[in-house]
């Protein structure tokens, strides 16, 4: 009887705790938790759900393409209907390992009250930091006095300028600077960030990328390597996949929903192969060049004196600057003293010697500077 008892226990356990279609176990409640868009966000990586039922409703409408797909704790599940790439951490099934049925409840997970955003203050960073680019600094007052005063310009407000010149130039080190001057926040993207799997990706985080900044305005946003998405039109035949993000940078340029207080610097070191109609956007074009030999010895010398071995004292730094001469501070800076002073510590030597200096900028001189259009500053 005991037996015949425990048997019908375990029975009632397998129906009420899974369903069975064609040898497949099906979960009885898997419960979700939201994780935004991981592979490529731009603003939330945890995004917080003000309506849970109304999220629980979305992911009622678009369980149907999950089904059958066995899951645990700790795995995601990705949308690809209503809101292509957004993705659902799985914390947990009941039964362990069961698949997705038609009739497994889907649960969002209990959430924390909506936490203060906390922005990452950037490493300050002042215009003393960067040698040279006089000109490029002295056109970045009118981006300086527009974030101090953004109600002061109405339809004269710089909103797009644009950084163009030779990579490790200063171009970053400059918005930073921008931002730490002003005491607003910088907004930093690199624009391969913006290509996404799925179409519509890219429109759609370009738009919350433009909410995300009205929200903290005034602000810098600081799209880095531009030119990766507003690429000439006849480049763009060869890439689809950025036409839609182009457009939506567009249209926030033009600042069709009048955004204040929001200054985008778009930069690039390939200033001729940008679309002309996100060129046009631009209010302002700031040009950085190649620093000369006294530049470059003020960056080498700065550089010297954190160096965690001594130099050797025959090194001439003025000598050695007039041969440097065509490269950026930041390719001097990774591949020479970088390299000399990698090569002294691998030798264990005591100091630094010249030799070593001399060697990494022939080199260096062999491979050029690594970007592939110096040219277009020649």
């Amino acid at each position: 009887m005991r037996a015949s008892q425990k048997s019908n226990s375990k029975k009632k356990f397998d129906k009420d705790s899974c369903f069975e279609k064609s040898g497949t176990k099906f979960a009885q409640k898997v419960v979700l938790k939201p994780a935004g868009y991981p592979l490529v966000s731009l603003i939330d990586d945890d995004p917080y759900i003000d309506d849970p039922r109304l999220f629980e409703a979305y992911i009622h409408e678009i369980r149907n393409q999950w089904e059958g797909r066995k899951v645990q704790a700790g795995t995601h599940l990705f949308d690809r209907k209503m809101f292509k790439g957004f993705a659902c951490r799985v914390i947990s099934v009941e039964p362990e390992g069961f698949a997705i049925g038609p009739k497994t409840k889907m649960m969002l997970a209990p959430s924390a009250p909506k936490p203060e955003r906390v922005e990452k203050t950037p490493a300050i960073v002042s215009f003393d930091d960067i040698i040279g680019q006089d000109a490029a600094k002295k056109k970045c007052r009118l981006i300086e006095r527009y974030l101090e005063y953004p109600d002061a310009f109405g339809k004269w407000a710089p909103r797009n300028v644009l950084f163009h010149g030779p990579s490790g130039t200063g171009k970053t080190m400059l918005a930073k600077a921008l931002a730490g001057k002003t005491n607003v926040q910088l907004i930093p993207i690199k624009a391969t960030q913006l290509i996404g799997e799925f179409v519509g990706e890219g429109a759609r985080q370009i738009h919350e990328l433009y909410e995300r900044a009205e929200s903290v305005a005034p602000c810098i946003i600081f799209i880095d390597e531009i030119d990766a998405i507003a690429l000439d039109r006849k480049y763009q035949e060869l890439r689809g996949d950025v036409v839609e993000i182009v457009n939506a940078l567009i249209t926030e340029m033009d600042g069709l929903s009048d955004r204040k207080g929001i200054c985008t610097i778009g930069s690039t070191n390939r200033i001729q192969s940008l679309d002309s109609a996100v060129r046009s956007r631009f209010e302002e074009e700031i040009g950085f060049v190649l620093p000369n030999a006294d530049e470059i010895e003020q960056i080498l010398q700065t550089n010297l004196d954190v160096f965690p071995l001594p130099v050797d004292p025959a090194f001439n730094v003025k000598r050695f600057s007039k041969e440097a001469v065509g490269f950026s501070g930041r390719d001097l800076v990774q591949k020479v003293l970088k390299t000399a002073l990698h090569r002294a510590i691998i030798e264990e030597k005591a100091f630094v010697e010249v030799e070593y200096f001399n060697t990494a900028l022939a080199e260096l001189k062999k491979i050029g500077s690594g970007d592939d259009c110096q040219q277009f500053y020649a």
